[in-house]
């Protein structure tokens, strides 16, 4: 990971005492007020910086990140509804704001977060080299990737599921997909599962799930199928296009991190919890997937 040392910035202090949950030591500031005889370690500034020590441990990553005011943050630049590049080149959606919320709670401006494009391919790589600090993109934990890196969460759960065109009514669900070419993205979990699980099924894996749409289209394959919310996203924009069935899976989204950072994982897992009591976990789903999806129940963290 980047180094990310250096002097923490008056701003980036006042605003993580601000939002950090505890309060911290709110009331030293005004016992140096009264005090005539205060030194200055009992300024309000100073006392500021203590509360923030004691929230974030000295050395941890979270500290770090804060110092820095910045972060960088992988997510899908392809996903309607979750993750979705806008015509400002920003990213959008439900993974995106999950990840402004964790960068607001560390101090961190929208400003000094770097959105970097991971696809299901790259993302363990892109974290293991140190190319992002989290990965927040419809990323399903599973035992495999665990080896690898470590997931804070589950934030939502999402179920593979199949889409078609409109007019096309032979596919109703996954029993019907043998003899069928159906396009998914390679190295996902539901590329994995339709190859574990559908033998009789012609998997064509692309790069992006945006780019089975055409082939779709021209009858180069006959469905495509990934999880639900994302084919939702698809069908949503466009009319030519339906999603076929209940979901067939279970697919609990989690955020990425490096293996072994046992404090971050527990703070993003605390912070997690904190926007499912505060509502702030519900705002961000219906400002972007409640658009089309109704608004689920959060799921329980994994603190594994």
């Amino acid at each position: 990971m980047r180094t990310r040392r250096g002097l923490v910035a008056v701003m980036a202090v006042t605003a993580l005492t601000l939002t950090a949950c505890g309060g911290g030591d709110a009331e030293e500031p005004a016992e140096g007020d009264t005090d005539t005889g205060g030194t200055s370690e009992e300024s309000p500034a100073e006392g500021g910086d203590d509360a923030a020590a004691g929230e974030l441990p000295e050395g941890s990553t979270m500290a770090e990140l804060s110092e820095a005011g910045s972060i960088t943050i992988g997510t899908k630049f392809d996903q309607p509804l979750f993750g979705l590049v806008g015509p400002d080149g920003v990213p959008e959606g439900f993974d995106v704001e999950i990840g402004k919320l964790l960068a607001e709670r560390l101090g961190i401006e929208e400003d000094g977060i770097e959105w970097v494009e991971t696809i299901s391919a790259n993302r363990e790589a892109f974290i293991e080299n140190g190319q992002v600090d989290l990965v927040i993109a419809t990323y399903t934990i599973n035992d495999d990737r665990k080896e690898r890196i470590d997931f804070a969460g589950p934030y939502y759960e999402a179920g593979q599921s199949i889409l078609t065109l409109a007019d096309n009514e032979d596919i109703q669900g996954p029993d019907d997909l043998a003899g069928k070419r159906v396009c998914t993205v390679s190295g996902s979990t539901p590329e994995a599962n339709l190859l574990e699980n559908f033998p009789d099924t012609e998997v064509v894996p692309f790069g992006a799930y945006n780019e089975c749409l055409e082939p779709l289209r021209n009858g180069q394959v006959d469905a495509v199928s990934t999880d639900n919310v994302i084919l939702a996203g698809f069908a949503a924009e466009n009319d030519d296009l339906e999603v076929r069935g209940e979901p067939f899976t279970k697919e609990p989204y989690g955020i990425g991190l490096a293996k072994g950072d046992d404090e971050l994982r527990t703070w993003i897992n605390d912070q997690l919890e904190e926007m499912y009591e505060d509502g702030s976990w519900t705002e961000a789903w219906e400002s972007t997937a409640g658009a089309v999806l109704p608004t689920p129940e959060p799921p329980a963290v994994d603190r594994y």
